[in-house]
C-alpha cells in the first residue's frame, strides 16, 4: 500500500430486492474503505452477498440506500457522461469467465479500451508493452483467445482492465475459471503490480490461496460484514496467512467446502 489516503468509501450500503414480505435482504449496512494502492479481498459463503456487493461498486446495480464514493464522489448519483466515464476509465473490471472478445487477437482485446477512449497510438503502444511484460504475455499479443490457454486468457483480460490507469481493478473471481497452477501465476502478477505500481484492487473470491495475496480480507455472512483480517506485513508470510483465513472460513460455513 502505498499510503492512508482513502480511494474508496462505502457507507451503509443496503439493498433489497423485491417488496414486503417476500423481499430479500442481500446487503445489510455495509461499511467500509478501500485505501489507495490496497489489494483487498472480499469472501463469503454463496448468497452472502459479495458478488451483489462489487456489482454495486461497479454500477452494475443501484444500492436500495446508502453511498459508495470513489475519490470522494458519490458514485451512485452518476447519470449520463459521469456515470460512463466511471464505467469506462476510473474501473477495471476483471471478470471470471475472461469475457475476451473472440475476433481480436490478444494485443486488440487489450487495447481496445483505449481505443474506445481515443487514446493515441503511442499512448497504446506505450501502455500494452509495459503491461504484457509484467503480466509475461508479450509473446502470445497476435494470437486470438482460441489459440490461448485459460491462464494466458485471463492474463490477457487482466492486462485490459489496468490499460487504462483506473483508479481500481475490480475483480471477480478471477481464478475461478483456472487450475491451481495458473490460478498462482494469476495472483503472484497481481501482487506484483499492486506492489510495484501501486494498483488499487478488490477482488471477490472463493479461494483461500487467491485471497492469501491480498493485504486485508473483508468476510461477508447475510449480507454483512463478519469479520476481517489484516496481513501483519511485513512480518507474516503468505502461508501464515492462509492459516488464519482458513479458520475464518471454518466459522463461516463449516468449512471451506462450504465457502462460495
Amino acid at each position: 500500500m502505498t499510503g492512508y489516503e482513502k480511494l474508496l468509501e462505502v457507507r451503509e450500503i443496503h439493498k433489497v430486492y423485491g417488496d414486503g414480505q417476500i423481499s430479500t435482504k442481500a446487503l445489510n449496512s455495509i461499511t467500509f474503505d478501500v485505501l489507495r494502492g490496497e489489494f483487498l479481498g472480499i469472501m463469503g459463503a454463496s448468497g452472502s452477498g459479495k458478488t451483489t456487493l462489487l456489482n454495486c461498486i461497479a454500477t452494475m446495480i443501484r444500492p436500495t440506500s446508502g453511498s459508495i464514493s470513489l475519490n470522494g464522489r458519490n458514485i451512485t448519483s452518476f447519470k449520463g457522461t459521469d456515470l460512463a466515464r466511471y464505467r469506462g476509465k476510473k474501473i477495471g473490471y476483471l471478470f471470471q469467465e475472461f469475457e475476451l472478445l473472440d475476433n481480436l487477437t490478444a494485443g486488440e482485446n487489450i487495447s481496445l479500451p483505449l481505443s474506445i477512449h481515443g487514446e493515441s497510438a503511442a499512448i497504446r503502444k506505450e501502455r500494452l508493452k509495459k503491461l504484457t511484460r509484467q503480466l509475461d504475455i508479450e509473446d502470445i499479443l497476435d494470437k486470438f483467445p482460441s489459440q490461448l490457454s485459460g491462464g494466458q486468457k485471463q492474463r490477457v483480460a487482466a492486462a485490459r482492465a489496468l490499460i487504462c490507469s483506473p483508479d481500481i481493478v475490480l475483480a471477480d473471481e478471477p481464478t475461478g475459471a483456472l487450475d491451481t497452477k495458473n490460478s498462482k501465476v494469476l495472483m503472484e502478477k497481481l501482487s506484483s503490480i499492486n506492489q510495484d505500481d501501486g494498483a488499487s484492487i478488490l477482488m471477490v473470491t472463493h479461494d483461500a490461496n487467491a485471497a492469501s495475496f491480498c493485504s486485508r480480507i473483508l468476510f461477508l455472512q447475510d449480507g454483512a460484514i463478519f469479520n476481517e483480517l489484516r496481513k501483519m506485513s511485513p512480518e507474516e508470510d503468505r502461508s501464515s496467512f492462509y492459516e488464519r483465513i482458513l479458520s475464518v472460513m471454518a466459522l463461516l460455513g463449516g468449512g471451506s467446502a462450504n465457502v462460495l
